[in-house]
């Protein structure tokens, strides 16, 4: 019952965890169209904003980029209120070089962004520092330019309203903690947590006694962690992985890390280390005298080098998230909270309470197979960010169709409630992946819906060339060519578009100017929302229509209403344009 259990859980959790990774995937034309709102985060979640410092010499901020998610360089604009205080050159490090046909050559970052602002030397007054700044998805929407206001003091500012980074920050050490927990149950470390008791604690069970020491050997072996955290934090920082794991060269070898690492999980083999390092450190732990403090933070030491098979291939897989986010004191903090999850079963024995931890037994394979999955899960997750989003697909349909199978779904003859349970668990799993490749087949990339879109629209084909554009840059201005159009029963196309957006420009010169696209659109009022100025009633339009930013796409039919299901966020290729053109004409009766 507990294999069953744990493998429902990863049934529950790969999905979930999959879609979030391949959220993240650069070009949205690869895998269809986007219509609504809800596929993006609203500016203030997707670019967060912080002061990690302030001091009589500088001010620095900290920009941290949602995953799929960049910043322009020449967007940026620093200004101090009072205007007298002259702040000096923003300091900002190179950023990912990027190409566009339409706007040439940009530089954009991903990930964590630090930029120093020199304040003038001997002013320590208090102002208010007005951040400009403009980001995009790489799935193709362009945020408005958004400033934010920030109160600096001498020691130390006010971050922007609904900025949590503490939050996240706690967040991500529970779920490394409890990470951590996990790791223990598996048949490499669980059945040693009772000769590793005997050896730290020399028959000192219970009271202050076997607390101290098992605290003596729990948090040497974190800190150890932590140090090797650190490390792999600032050995991203200073590779800047977070620009680099948006190219190819470094996302699929990372993949392949993490297949590797989940075939050592399943047991093909194991990760150590090289025998003559490894036999000093036996050496020195055979040394360390039990029952001191003294030896058992020695041991703590040694064992956090010593891991067990079952546990270094997912700190592996740690280290290089860690290495990713170039983050040393996050990186440190991680491994910290995931050191001491791995020693609280061992505090449970020492303070006598080793009766509530479950029993050695088979289930522990299952859960070292389950991470194992997830690793695997990972590394698609990464390869989405290089390749088509069916082809995504189709490996997360392999993957789920795999756990499946070793849930028992082509068993003929179950004999327990337990194996029955499993097997429609199995099914289930089968079926799902099966979808997968079908959705894949198709040319569609969404894991929760992979079957979206199955049945391909034929194109009604219809004389004649779509009209003129009528360009409008005010709300008074729409209203009047929706009135307009509403009187003579006219359908209408709304284009969100600004100068400013490299996704409109790709719209505008490769879809909307399609012969497929033109010929379906034939009778329609094409009209043009400029929102280049992103003023104060543009913004209100926005919020009108529950958007975010330009490119969008929204069909309206005679009698002023929008059209079900047609509205487009987001990049989309001129042949998945058509077809929500044709679904909208056909609901209309054109």
């Amino acid at each position: 019952m507990r294999r069953l259990l744990c493998l429902l859980l990863l049934l529950l959790a790969l999905p979930v965890g999959a879609a979030s990774l391949l959220d993240s995937r650069p070009n949205a034309t690869l895998g269809g169209a986007l219509n609504n709102s809800s596929d993006f985060l609203p500016v203030h979640e997707a670019f967060q904003l912080s002061v990690v410092e302030s001091t009589a010499q500088h001010v620095r901020l900290r920009f941290v980029a949602a995953e799929g998610y960049y910043l322009y360089r020449h967007r940026f604009q620093f200004h101090a209120q009072p205007a007298d205080i002259q702040l000096g050159t923003a300091q900002l490090p190179a950023g990912e070089k990027k190409q566009d046909e339409y706007f040439g050559d940009v530089e954009v970052y991903h990930g964590i962004l630090d930029v120093d602002l020199p304040r003038p030397p001997g002013d320590s007054r208090p102002f208010t520092l007005a951040v400009t700044y403009q980001g995009c998805a790489d799935k193709g929407l362009c945020y408005p330019p958004e400033t934010l206001r920030l109160d600096i003091a001498g020691s130390g500012a006010a971050a922007p309203p609904g900025n949590t980074p503490a939050a996240t920050g706690w967040r991500d050490l529970a779920l490394f903690f409890l990470a951590g927990i996990g790791l223990t149950f598996t048949p490499c470390v669980l059945p040693m947590l009772p000769i590793l008791s005997g050896v730290v604690l020399r028959g000192s069970v219970g009271g202050w006694r076997g607390l101290s020491l098992s605290l003596a050997y729990v948090l040497p072996m974190a800190l150890c962690f932590a140090a090797l955290g650190a490390l792999m934090g600032l050995f991203g920082a200073q590779m800047n992985l977070q620009a680099r794991l948006q190219s190819p060269a470094v996302l699929v070898p990372f993949a392949l890390f993490f297949v590797v690492f989940a075939l050592a999980m399943f047991g093909l083999f194991e990760l150590k280390l090289p025998q003559a390092l490894s036999s000093r450190l036996d050496r020195l732990a055979g040394n360390a005298k039990g029952g001191s403090l003294w030896g058992a933070a020695v041991l703590g030491v040694v064992s956090s080098l010593l891991v067990s098979p079952c546990v270094s291939a997912p700190l592996a897989g740690a280290l290089l998230y860690i290495s990713a986010s170039g983050d040393a004191w996050g990186g440190a903090l991680k491994l910290l909270a995931l050191g001491l999850g791995m020693g609280a079963p061992l505090l449970l024995v020492a303070t006598g309470g080793a009766a509530v931890l479950p029993r050695s037994g088979p289930w522990l394979v299952t859960v070292k197979n389950a991470i194992g999955v997830l690793l695997l899960a990972l590394a698609v997750g990464l390869l989405s960010r290089v390749l088509p989003g069916p082809v995504t697909l189709l490996m997360l349909g392999l993957l789920t169709v795999g756990v499946g199978v070793f849930l028992g779904a082509l068993e003929f003859a179950p004999k327990t409630t337990a194996q029955r349970l499993g097997q429609v668990l199995g099914l289930l799993a089968v079926f799902y992946g099966l979808a997968c490749w079908y959705g894949a087949w198709s040319g569609h990339s969404d894991p929760f819906q992979p079957l979206t879109g199955a049945q391909t629209a034929s194109a009604s084909a219809s004389a004649g060339q779509a009209g003129a554009w009528q360009t409008v840059t005010s709300d008074a201005q729409l209203q009047a060519a929706f009135a307009d159009a509403k009187a003579a029963n006219q359908p209408l196309l709304l284009d969100w578009y600004a100068d400013w957006c490299i996704s409109c420009k790709v719209i505008e010169h490769q879809v909307l100017t399609d012969p497929q696209v033109q010929s379906l659109l034939n009778g329609y009022r094409l009209v043009r929302l400029d929102l280049t100025d992103s003023n104060a009633e543009q913004r209100a339009l926005l919020d009108r229509y529950r958007l975010f930013g330009p490119p969008a796409l929204m069909l309206f039919a005679g009698n002023g209403s929008e059209v079900e299901g047609s509205r487009v966020i987001g990049e989309i290729n001129a042949a998945d344009f058509a077809q929500r053109i044709a679904s909208a004409n056909r609901q209309q009766g054109l």
